[in-house]
């Protein structure tokens, strides 16, 4: 295993400081490296295995694709794709998708629908958009630029402009930001990188109706929470607080690297239109095959339904570690997307648990962020359970 990691080493860039183990396989909820050691998986590729390893169906489907046909380009069409961006239009009860290949790619969308909308109004091009402080909205410069955490932005500028900052359950400071050229607000219905940290649904609701009330549009980003995180298809519909315009991706395709943001009708009608915006692989026949076969099994499992049970027993027994040690400050989160806030860093934690086959990752330097696999058990619980309490005890 050393080897390999060598070989990584000596070939990839260094924009990661990775964990000294090599994932050879996988099955369930279970990972396991190049000697065969099992590792529970409460990471779950960063939310994206929604549906865990190995699944047969979804396998079956993505092989009988690959003996199709695997891409074309959007210049003509294909039927996985129509299925796909039928279910996902449907769950997300809005009107129109567009695919893309990652999350960041689905805000680089999402902003450029914004701003030809708004331009599409008055001909100005200095509308502006606020984002929230502690967000986390992806890489690429777009996104980075409404990114709420400064030391990602600090080495790249200048960002994109016209960009304002809010806090999370803050209306007023959000009220405060508005001006006569705003043109959207985008936020994470449940921060990840930020910290875990679920909107209200007092501000969610005072965001959606600030938005109406001067045509503004609210742009939810659910690629880390959506797809069923939370307990619901997206987070957003625990409280009935429809955006403008979503994006997703992670769990859509739950390992094919695909993405999506959507729009309402009203939306469409007035943002992007032929030439506007494009992808070369953005839902070509293979991810829209994995799209629609996820969101088949969603259903006939109640996936989401399923979340909801193991979430809260999931909640119920963090609480219980989290009372028994001081340095945990506080559990927070949704569903089966849950943080631990510590009071110093939770680095030497993790790679305890990791020695003792646990895979977490943090949120920020001081948080332990759980997303496991969506159809994880109570069992499954116990067991993370038992080894974060030995990983605390280790580090007391």
């Amino acid at each position: 295993m050393q080897n390999i990691i060598n070989e990584a080493e000596s070939v990839l860039l260094h924009t990661y400081n990775r964990f000294q183990v090599v994932f050879d396989h996988a099955d369930g909820v279970c990972l396991y490296d190049t000697n065969g050691k099992e590792y529970l998986d409460f990471v779950s590729g960063i939310g994206v295995f929604a549906l865990g390893y190995n699944n047969k169906e979804y396998n079956d489907a993505l092989k009988a694709q690959i003996d199709k046909i695997m891409h074309t380009s959007n210049y003509y069409y294909n039927e996985p794709a129509i299925s796909a961006a039928k279910a996902l239009t449907k769950a997300a009860q809005l009107d129109r998708v567009f695919f893309t290949n990652s999350g960041a790619e689905a805000v680089e969308g999402a902003i450029k629908a914004a701003r030809k909308y708004a331009y599409n109004k008055d001909g100005n091009t200095d509308h502006e958009i606020i984002a929230l402080e502690h967000s986390f909205h992806g890489r690429t410069m777009g996104a980075l630029s409404v990114t709420g955490t400064p030391k990602y932005r600090e080495a790249f500028q200048p960002m994109i402009g016209n960009i304002k900052f809010a806090e999370m359950n803050d209306f007023d400071s959000v009220l405060s930001q508005v001006t006569d050229k705003t043109c959207a607000i985008i936020m994470e219905t449940v921060q990840g990188e930020g910290g875990i940290t679920p909107a209200t649904e007092e501000f969610l609701k005072k965001v959606r109706a600030l938005c109406d009330e001067k045509d503004i549009l609210l742009i939810l980003d659910e690629v880390q929470c959506g797809m069923g995180r939370t307990g619901y298809m997206f987070a957003w519909q625990k409280f009935g607080v429809r955006p403008d315009i979503m994006t997703v991706a992670k769990a859509l395709g739950s390992g094919v690297p695909v993405g999506a943001f959507l729009m309402t009708q009203k939306v469409a009608d007035s943002s992007l239109v032929a030439g506007d915006h494009g992808s070369t692989y953005g839902g070509n026949p293979f991810v829209g095959a994995a799209i629609t076969k996820v969101f088949e099994i969603f259903e006939k499992e109640d996936i989401c339904g399923h979340v909801q049970k193991v979430g809260a027993y999931l909640e119920s027994e963090l609480d219980k570690i989290a009372a028994k040690y001081d340095m945990i400050e506080l559990r927070r989160g949704a569903g089966l997307m849950q943080g631990l806030v510590c009071k110093e860093p939770v680095a030497a934690i993790i790679n305890t648990a990791l020695s003792k086959g646990l895979v977490l990752i943090n949120a920020g330097t001081n948080i332990i962020r759980f997303l496991p696999p969506l159809v994880i058990t109570e069992a499954d619980v116990d067991r993370m359970i038992k080894i974060l309490d030995e990983a605390f005890a280790a580090n007391a």
